[in-house]
Formats: C-alpha cells, structure tokens, sequence
C-alpha cells in the first residue's frame, strides 16, 4: 500500500481502490496513531475513550464506507460521533469546536459519484502532516488496538452538528446580508443541507440550484466545475450574485449579475482588500499558489499587499499560512482559506464573507472584483514527455528565457511537471490573448521535442 494518501487524503474509485476493508483498516490504523495523543491519554486517565467526529457528503458509497470507518474506530476503543451528511469544513470545525481526538471525512470533494476518499484531520480540526499520514499507512500493516468489554468505542449521533456549524458561520459576519439576492449552486452534495439556510439566516434573499442530492448526482452538471448552470439561474432570477460550491464544500467560485465569473483569484483579490482595511490583514500578505494570475500579483501591489506564492495544492498555501501566522491565502480554483475562522477552505465560508462586502460597500461583485484585471492566461498539457528531465535541458531553459523576455513585465511563464503523470503543463499569461496562445503553444512544442520519451 505505498503511496496510498494523495495530496488530499486517500481518494479512488469507490470498491475499486477504495473498498470497505481498506476503510476499516485504515480508520483502526488511525485509532492506533491518533488515539494514543496527549488528549487521549487525559480522557483514558480519567476513564474515558478518544472520540472522533465522522462526516461524509451525500454520494452513495459514503454509506457503506462510513459504517466500514466507524467499525474500525469503535473497535479500536474510540467514541464515534456522527455528524452524518455535511461540508469538509464542518467536520473541520467540529472536530476543534468539541475538542475531539481527531476526525474523518468521507468525500471525494469535486470527483464524479463513483469516486470517494477519505480525508483524516488530527485534534483541531487540521490537516495531517506528511509524516503523520505515513505513520497511519505503516499502521495498516501492524496490529491494531482491539479492546474488549467496556473499552470498546461507541457510535452515537452528532445530533446538533449542523446547528453549531451554520451558528459559527453566522457568528464570523462582520454584518448582515440584507438587500442581496444570491443564486446557490449546491452541486447536489454537502452543501445542500447547510448553505441555504445560513445565506437566510444571514439576510440575504436565496434561489437554490443544485440542492437535490441522491446519492449518484453530486458534481454531475452542476457545482462549482459547470458554472454554466449557474450563469443562467443568475440571469434567469435577475440576481444579483451566483456562489457555487463543489460536493464536499470546501470551495467557492461567483458568478455576477452580467453572468460573467468571479473566479478564486478575484474573490481573494476582494477579500485581502477588506481584511486590510478592517486592520485583519496579518502582515499585510495574501497567500496564493504559483498559478495565480499575475493580475493577482500587481492589484494586491497597487494596494500594499504582499503576495506570497507556495507550490500548487492547499495543503501548500496552509503550510505557509499556519508558518506565518497569515489571515487568508487560497487558490484560483475557489479554495480558499481564511484562518480566523477556519482551518480548511471553506466555500460556504467564502460566500457569506463575500456578500457581507458587497452588502458593506454598497457595491456590485463586478465592482469589487475589478480590483484587479485578469491577465489572458493558457495552459497547455503536454503528455507523453519525461517530465524529470524538465529542469535540465539547456535548450528548453533558453526558449523559457526568450519568452520572458518578450513578455517583460507584462506576462509570465511557468513550466512544472505533472506530480502523477508522464505530463508538463506550460502556462503562459500575457496582456493579451495572442501573445499568450502564441507563446503557449510555441513552448509546448519544444517541451514536446526536447523531452520526448526514448
């Protein structure tokens, strides 16, 4: 089983990769190494058992996959607390809200249906470290913890998970939502049972796509990957802002009243803008990953905000945010995380804290949102090529050099292998589309050439 966690937990085809014994080996490996923690040992001292919260979103195979991972913990002596059906960031709040041992979240966020993982965060509601993940998987192959008698865990119903959730949520607005009317894509998945009822819990008026799950639906048409659907509800309904989440919620994208998309890049434009001007801004820096645009870069410049840039993943931009004690950071993709009030990208999160601004400024989103300009940007996917040998050819590295050259400051270029296939991905941004097509496709050629697989 080497390799098994990914970037984001261990993620595969449900009863493919992913099946109900690897689940239940995997939750009594963590029952192994997260049960034993300095919490743990202060509940066993005064004769009680670690506790963890469980959560999945609503695809089918959460099911059996959920009663396979609390066996595995309620075997291995750990009290489990099922909060059912609810976004990644709630299980994350639950987890550091009730001081749990640790928990596990049973989704494949943004996948279609047949896919799910299971993502495992440690007391606090954070993220495993590298070295705790390997931990757990050299666990799989030891002997688990296996109490008898009374020292066996015991499942139990989180029952008012979904209430302490939207009240923590509502509690972060700096002020209501009142005049707004938002279009909420639920994606069929986690979000459906939370985010409407806090959009008017908050004031705002709320139209809901998106929010009938059944199990095989989630991510299919709809979420923060087809915005397509939420473009026309917004026109449609004449609203005056569209919020997309993903199925497991732990993203955000926008859409305005024109239609037009608000992408992660512009919401987080926005927000460091208000942070800053509210003195919440910690140390005036914004975290952000190398794919970014570089109209990012120069708009938080024009407004004295520092960009710091992490390699591409949002375990990255949480490394370097937690490192620096920093107040927000995220990605183009719509993750985006802000510390005061989440340890994970929160896309539920995310959306109130948007409208509150525009309800603040009296501002349209497109309003905001031209805070900075989108520079045309192109990747290119480049396969079939060995993508070691990336950094060391000396004719690749003088086509790289010519085209930054051209570009000068009004562009950029980033050339970075794919982490889980023979493949180069070649982006380009540029002040206009033709430079960056041009210059795009004439680097991924050369990439083609050069590292061409013998």
């Amino acid at each position: 089983m080497a390799g098994l966690f990914g970037t984001d937990g261990v993620r595969g085809l449900a009863n493919g990769l992913l099946t109900a014994d690897l689940a239940l080996g995997l939750a009594q490996a963590t029952a192994s190494v997260l049960g034993r923690g300095r919490s743990a040992e202060v509940r066993q001292a005064a004769g009680k058992r670690p506790v963890a919260v469980l959560a999945r979103d609503p695809r089918v195979s959460g099911e059996f996959l959920g009663a396979a991972v609390a066996a595995g913990l309620a075997s291995s002596g750990v009290d489990v607390l099922d909060a059912g059906v609810i976004p990644t960031p709630a299980a994350a709040f639950l987890i550091g809200n009730i001081d749990a041992d640790f928990g596990v979240m049973i989704s494949a966020s943004h996948n279609p249906a047949p896919d799910n993982g299971i993502k495992i965060f440690a007391r606090g509601g954070t993220k495993l470290p590298d070295e705790v993940e390997e931990r757990i998987e050299a666990a799989l192959a030891s002997e688990h913890l296996l109490p008898t008698g009374g020292n066996v865990g015991r499942i139990s119903r989180f029952a008012d998970a979904e209430d302490r959730y939207v009240m923590h949520l509502l509690q972060s607005l700096p002020n209501r939502l009142d005049g707004i009317h938002v279009v909420l894509d639920c994606a069929h998945g986690a979000a459906a049972g939370v985010s409407p009822e806090t959009f008017r819990d908050a004031g705002a008026t709320v139209t809901i796509i998106g929010n009938d799950p059944d199990g095989v639906n989630i991510n299919d048409g709809v979420g923060s990957t087809h915005l397509d659907v939420l473009q026309r509800a917004v026109l449609e309904h004449g609203a005056d802002v569209g919020i997309a989440h993903d199925g497991d919620a732990d993203r955000c994208l926008a859409v305005d009243a024109a239609g037009n998309i608000i992408d992660g890049d512009q919401i987080m434009a926005i927000l460091a803008v208000a942070l800053k001007e509210r003195g919440l801004l910690t140390k005036d820096t914004l975290v952000a990953t190398v794919m970014s645009n570089l109209g990012l870069k120069i708009a938080m410049a024009e407004h004295g905000i520092t960009v710091l840039e992490t390699k591409v993943g949002d375990r990255y931009v949480l490394e370097a945010m937690n490192e620096g004690g920093y107040a927000l950071g995220g990605e183009q993709s719509g993750h985006v995380i802000m510390s005061e009030h989440a340890t994970t990208g929160d896309g539920i999160l995310t959306g109130l804290q948007l409208l509150a601004e525009m309800a603040r400024t009296g501002k349209s989103i497109a309003e905001l949102a031209a805070v900075m300009t989108v520079y045309p940007q192109i990747l290119v996917n480049v396969s079939g090529v060995d993508r070691d040998r990336l950094g060391s050819d000396d004719v690749l590295a003088e086509a790289v050099v010519a085209a930054e050259a051209e570009l000068g400051d009004t562009g950029r270029v980033l050339l970075r292998p794919s982490g889980t296939e023979p493949l180069v991905r070649v982006m380009v941004e540029a002040a206009d589309q033709h430079t960056a097509d041009t210059l795009a496709h004439r680097l991924a050629d050369i990439v083609r050439e050069r590292l061409a697989i013998a």
